[in-house]
């Protein structure tokens, strides 16, 4: 029970499994339609049905003289346009050709961006250091919580520091605060709104917004509506990652995107590592009663994958109908959570394997350590590969007995095994292996959406939270004579922060 593709080992037999249930759920993907909704995926239709687009990610890393229609228009020529105008960019970041308002070269790049603006890159980016310019820092802001932005500028020149602003509609309220209050920082110490133009570009579909906002156009890197939030570290929105590990190491993780996707439509079901790890997720989701899924990356630099998978896995099938709007009869997505390995085992790993609630585990580690040094590496591949065996197969009274543990303390030293897991093993972090890795998860997710009947590409649960929160604002910014129409509970919580803020001086 494993299978080998795109430089990536997959062993799922730590699963409650067997061949002929594999058998089983590859014919009930069958009957789900999942070959024929992935080639219409990989073709261009219109997958995401709710708002009739196309989900075409995978043509970001097609490469040339291959043809993805969207809407009768190839889109490949434009998608390596766009790379070659990134990789020219980076470049002249990246050799100090890109040059501040005052002259001096660009030391620290701040990416300001949320959701799929930010997780993707900034998980790349911290998994590939290795790989990255030593003279650059990179730096993320995403929450609107001002200290975000204020952590991230703390101890910065603007002079030597390049804003990249994501956001595909150039709307967002987090990301578009954040910019506003990066320009006034970045004005501040220059003295001249003209700075701008030398510290600021955009990742944006809207041009016209973004010249308001006082960005060149000429430095506005564009974005397609066939390119949802989460699926887009590979497109514009991995500039950051460009100017980080450079033009040649970005077209590196470009080719692991595309071996998986080469290997998700090619092999056979039986033998397809995106299905296989689909269906084990739907079959321990909804056979096996388990809610949740742990994401244990045994690789300090992968700290950030279980939250870039949280919402690559839960946005994308975090839903209660299906694509033609009845009731889904089951659970859909899984809650994903994670740590990095070691970290993890003195923290949660007591539930994992003697608590009460099933949990389903990722592991995922690499054969050789991009440090040097192997003995400690040693030490942390053997914690992945004993956790994976004491998962599965714990250890009984009985065994406890022989040993001679004292038979008061036999019930609580018991653990029953039994508890399934998967592992991905791969020879090194790389920027190919990383590819590989996320497009793996990215053609799981749409597996299991393609078995629960559901969008995988819209995430309309979003927007509602989103407009309150703007209506509120606006009732915060009034004071107290503003009339408020919410329930009792929402009132009073306003009304007391009022009281308070404006008591610190914080509110008009």
């Amino acid at each position: 029970m494993h299978v080998e593709a795109a430089g990536l080992y997959f062993d799922y037999s730590k699963n409650r499994l067997t061949h002929a249930t594999l058998a089983l759920l590859c014919d009930l993907a069958r009957q789900c339609g999942l070959p024929e909704r992935r080639d219409a995926m990989f073709r261009g239709d219109p997958v995401n049905a709710t708002e009739k687009r196309a989900a075409l990610h995978t043509a970001l890393r097609a490469p040339k003289g291959v043809k993805v229609v969207a809407d009768g228009v190839d889109v490949v020529p434009e998608v390596h346009a766009l790379l070659d105008r990134m990789a020219d960019f980076a470049r002249q970041v990246r050799n100090g050709q890109w040059r501040g308002y005052t002259g001096k070269p660009i030391r620290n790049v701040i990416n300001i961006g949320i959701g799929g603006s930010d997780l993707g890159p900034a998980m790349a980016c911290e998994a590939l250091r290795h790989d990255s310019h030593a003279g650059l820092h990179m730096r993320f802001v995403s929450n609107i919580d001002p200290a975000d932005l204020h952590e991230a500028t703390r101890g910065l020149h603007a002079e030597e520091t390049l804003f990249i602003v994501c956001s595909k509609s150039f709307r967002t309220f987090d990301t578009l605060t954040n910019a506003r209050a990066a320009r006034q920082w970045c004005v501040a110490q220059l003295g001249d709104e003209r700075a701008v133009a030398n510290h600021f570009v955009a990742v944006s579909s809207q041009a016209q917004a973004v010249a308001e906002f006082g960005i060149d156009t000429r430095h506005l890197f564009g974005l397609w509506d066939w390119v949802g939030g989460r699926y887009s570290m590979d497109s514009a929105i991995g500039l950051s990652t460009m100017i980080a590990i450079g033009p040649d190491n970005f077209h590196r993780l470009l080719a692991g995107f595309r071996a998986m996707d080469v290997h998700f439509q090619t092999a056979p079901l039986h033998h397809n590592m995106p299905v296989l790890h689909g269906l084990i997720a739907v079959w321990n989701n909804n056979f096996l009663g388990a809610e949740t899924q742990a994401v244990l990356p045994y690789s300090h630099a992968l700290r950030r994958l279980p939250a870039y998978l949280q919402q690559l896995v839960m946005e994308s099938n975090g839903k209660h109908v299906t694509a033609s709007g009845q009731q889904v009869p089951r659970p859909t997505s899984p809650i994903v959570w994670g740590e990095p390995g070691t970290n993890g085992q003195h923290s949660f790993f007591q539930l994992l394997h003697q608590g009460t609630r099933l949990a389903p585990c990722d592991f995922i580690g690499f054969c050789r350590t991009t440090t040097g040094q192997a003995a400690q590496h040693d030490l942390l591949m053997a914690n992945l590969f004993a956790q994976s065996e004491a998962l599965a197969f714990g250890k009984s009274g009985q065994e406890l007995r022989d040993e001679g543990v004292p038979s008061e303390q036999i019930a609580q030293r018991v653990c029953e095994g039994n508890r399934p897991s998967n592992t991905v093993l791969a020879d090194e972090l790389s920027p190919f292996t990383l590819g590989a890795l996320i497009a793996l998860y990215e053609h799981s997710v749409f597996t299991q959406g393609v078995l629960w009947n559901i969008d995988s590409f819209d995430q309309w649960g979003v927007e509602l939270g989103k407009v309150l929160a703007k209506r509120i604002a606006a009732e915060l910014a009034a004071g107290d004579g503003a009339a408020m129409a919410h329930d009792s509970s929402t009132n009073m919580l306003i009304r007391r922060y009022r009281a308070n803020a404006s008591a610190s001086g914080d509110l008009p």
